[in-house]
């Protein structure tokens, strides 16, 4: 079978130079292998994404030189899958649901620094400090019957026990010079969140579904989601999912060595066509050929 790539933005601000590197990474891979390139929409925060950035993504993507199959998958409206793997866990005993704020979780770490460093993700948030999980099944009733809201948990410690030693295959190249057989350290991520009341998914977990779902044979993503790949093998592991080739690339940075924001006008896609860049001038911006 051909391999499957995907490019898989979210609909919450134009393309910046960085988006540029990775499709067009994806794209040239797919092309030199005779495989298959997706696009798929990760569009499950209703609050940022708008129908206008995704129309702007294929506008972009087109001017671009970038060629990918139709139609593509919107993450929107698929919730359903994403429940049923919810579900699944659930049934494994590795979910639960907490009930605090993030006011609560922020007071919260702040007392436990009182005494020490609290531990943090390594995207640099603090890890869960809360006790809901040794909550009673007549408080967690209670507080569902109220309508609080709420989050559902994955198990970490329960969930490692379970699956036991994860590697992955790691064809680019980690933030610390990792490759080839690579890993994992999910519990380094703490309780993490697999979904909320207003919105039955998370990114780590609707990834892992679409992947599998789609048939993606290769990842190829930014460095700055090296780590994540844990989560992703984990939830891979527990769901009897494939896992996938890995191939983490560099980030473009901008004038001031930073990553990319999507609110970085002087990297976007749009403000640099209109500037008179070409699809080859980006190509050269970005260190491709």
């Amino acid at each position: 079978m051909p391999p499957v790539f995907r490019f898989a933005p979210s609909p919450n601000g134009y393309l910046h130079l960085g988006h540029a590197y990775s499709a067009l990474l994806n794209h040239d891979l797919a092309r030199d292998s005779g495989g298959r390139l997706l696009v798929r929409i990760e569009d499950i925060d209703a609050t940022r994404c708008r129908p206008e950035f995704e129309q702007a993504i294929y506008e972009d993507l087109g001017w671009l030189g970038i060629a990918w199959e139709t139609p593509e998958r919107r993450q929107s409206e698929h919730f359903s899958a994403y429940r049923a793997a919810v579900d699944r866990l659930s049934a494994q005993g590795l979910v639960y649901p907490s009930f605090e704020s993030r006011a609560d979780i922020a007071r919260l770490v702040a007392e436990r620094e009182s005494g020490g460093a609290w531990p943090r993700d390594p995207d640099g948030a603090p890890l869960y400090p809360g006790a809901a999980k040794s909550l009673s099944a007549e408080d967690r009733d209670q507080l569902f019957g109220q309508g609080a809201p709420f989050a559902l948990r994955l198990d970490m410690a329960a969930a490692c026990a379970r699956a036991g030693s994860l590697r992955w295959r790691e064809a680019g190249e980690g933030p610390a010079g990792e490759r080839g057989d690579a890993a994992a350290r999910p519990e380094a991520w703490g309780d993490v969140i697999l979904a909320r009341k207003e919105t039955p998914t998370s990114y780590h977990l609707s990834v892992v579904i679409d992947d599998a779902l789609q048939g993606v044979t290769d990842v190829v993503r930014g460095v700055d989601l090296f780590w994540s790949t844990s989560v992703h093998r984990l939830l891979q592991e527990l769901l009897g999912l494939p896992a996938p080739a890995y191939r983490h690339h560099r980030l473009i940075p901008d004038a001031a060595g930073q990553k990319l924001s999507k609110s970085t006008q002087a990297t976007g896609l749009r403000e640099l066509r209109a500037a008179g860049a070409s699809p080859a001038d980006i190509r050269r911006l970005v260190g491709l050929p």
